[in-house]
């Protein structure tokens, strides 16, 4: 194993690169465990400011908010006292279930670099090497855009979510006390989901470089990618029109930024051509 990584790829049967592509994942799981039993010790800092901050009114969101209505001249009406919920937990084992659970998913955001890493160090002995150069540059921009997407769904999506969701009432003889999984699903949810979102440039990247798409069917397409967008936007945040249209812009933003992409990796392939020609 040790001297896997010098090996041809050429001279490797199906069964070798299966063998190889099992030890990227052990040795990227581990890390993700490594990292997880850091957040696990971490076990305050994890629950009572990162999961738990959104529930507060003094969460930076809310603050933004309300200084915002003030400018506005709304006074406090974008203001949060109180978010009118609580959250419980009715299993025996709920809580060190969860504590075990949410301390695996920060192992992944903590560690997702060194993930990446791990994958285009299998895929690296396949490319030529002009495109091994840019190695580092796909691991900092592929992490860079996960870290975004992961920002923007903790400060943007998980608090519109939450108070939104947390304050719906159909009935005032109906108390809002959620399930310690129910409210932290919404987190990670929402935190996961816009962190491999925003990751769409990338996606694009490789789907142009290996022909599945072009610029001008990225174009053709744009009213469906909107749709699309619309449609995501309704599953990871509440259902009101200001949260999708918020969180719709960005992912529109993110699809303009493919079609350019796909236009610079088209012009450099014509020019590679024209060069070998």
């Amino acid at each position: 194993m040790a001297g896997s990584d010098q090996r041809n790829p050429q001279s490797m049967s199906f069964l070798d690169h299966l063998e190889e592509l099992r030890w990227h994942l052990i040795r990227a799981t581990l890390a993700i465990l490594i990292a997880g039993v850091a957040a696990f010790i971490a076990k305050e800092f994890i629950f009572d400011v990162i999961i738990f901050g959104p529930k507060k009114p003094d969460f930076p969101t809310y603050k933004g908010l309300c200084n915002l209505s003030k400018f506005l001249g709304l006074n406090e009406s974008l203001c949060f006292k109180e978010l009118p919920f609580s959250v419980q937990s009715r299993k025996v084992a709920g809580q060190f279930s969860v504590h075990i659970w949410t301390s695996i998913t920060a192992g992944f955001i903590i560690a997702f670099p060194y993930v990446l890493y791990e994958f285009w160090k299998f895929l690296a002995p396949a490319l030529y090497d002009n495109e091994k150069k840019y190695s580092k540059g796909f691991i900092i921009i592929c992490s860079w855009l996960f870290f975004l997407g992961v920002l923007f769904g903790y400060y943007v999506i998980t608090p519109l979510s939450i108070n939104f969701l947390g304050g719906y009432q159909v009935s005032k003889e109906v108390l809002n006390e959620f399930d310690i999984d129910s409210y932290i699903a919404l987190v990670r949810a929402a935190v996961i989901a816009c962190g491999l979102i925003f990751e769409l440039p990338v996606i694009m990247f490789f789907l142009t470089k290996i022909g599945l798409v072009t610029p001008e069917f990225l174009k053709k397409y744009r009213k469906f990618a909107l749709v699309i967008v619309l449609i995501l936007s309704a599953i990871i945040t509440p259902p009101d029109i200001a949260s999708q249209v918020i969180v719709a812009i960005p992912i529109l933003i993110l699809y303009e930024v493919s079609i350019f992409i796909s236009k610079i990796v088209i012009k450099k392939e014509k020019k590679k051509l024209q060069n070998q020609a």
